[in-house]
């Protein structure tokens, strides 16, 4: 189960995610007339749009913190998406980080045409605790686009499930009191063995 909770020794930038030797889950929330579709077939509708970056978040509780437990607007439809890591980790090879940071690139204008050149983005936002409030270390989105969006949509894709029910009754049991059978309803996030040679570029 993954804690919900945080530790001194937690370090702030470390990808954590439910993952097998093959394959790493993502979340995403859609509308219902995207995000069902999606889980019935186990990949994503012509209707999904290829164009445009998408946000994939490993962390299951960053997501009930976006989505708002999948109460949003057209973010009613929580979805895990089982992707490839060998496809997860070319995106983290070709990402760029999302804002200048001194010191890791050279300059602002550096930066700047790196962003402009990579088909992926990484930004990394505050880790939710079960109440969906921040903690110390940091959870990481990553954004794809063109080749990459592309990509896992119709190549990474290995399995798309339906979470919201799991959402729903994890925010029920945190409303309740509950925090001990809410935390073991989690995903079993656990430090991802990313190439660090892509993580170094990355925090």
């Amino acid at each position: 189960m993954s804690t919900g909770t945080t530790s001194a020794r937690e370090p702030t930038f470390r990808i954590r995610a439910l993952h097998t030797a093959d394959t790493v889950t993502v979340y995403q929330a859609y509308a219902p007339s995207l995000g069902l579709p999606a889980a019935r077939d186990g990949r994503f509708p012509a209707a999904w749009k290829r164009d445009r970056m998408t946000w994939i978040k490993p962390s299951f509780l960053w997501m009930m913190y976006r989505c708002g437990w999948a109460t949003k607007a057209d973010q009613e439809t929580v979805l895990a998406v089982e992707i490839t890591r060998a496809g997860f980790d070319l995106a983290l090879g070709r990402a760029c980080l999302s804002h200048y940071v001194p010191g890791l690139h050279p300059d602002r204008a550096a930066w700047q045409r790196a962003l402009r050149r990579a088909p992926a983005r990484v930004q990394w936002d505050p880790e939710r605790d079960l109440h969906l409030r921040p903690l110390p270390h940091r959870s990481l989105q990553l954004g794809l686009s063109g080749e990459l969006a592309r990509a896992y949509a119709d190549e990474w894709t290995v399995a798309v499930r339906d979470v919201t029910p799991l959402a729903r009754k994890v925010r029920a049991l945190v409303r309740a009191g509950d925090e001990p059978a809410a935390r073991a309803l989690l995903p079993d996030e656990r430090p991802y063995p990313a190439p660090e040679a892509a993580l170094a570029q990355l925090r």
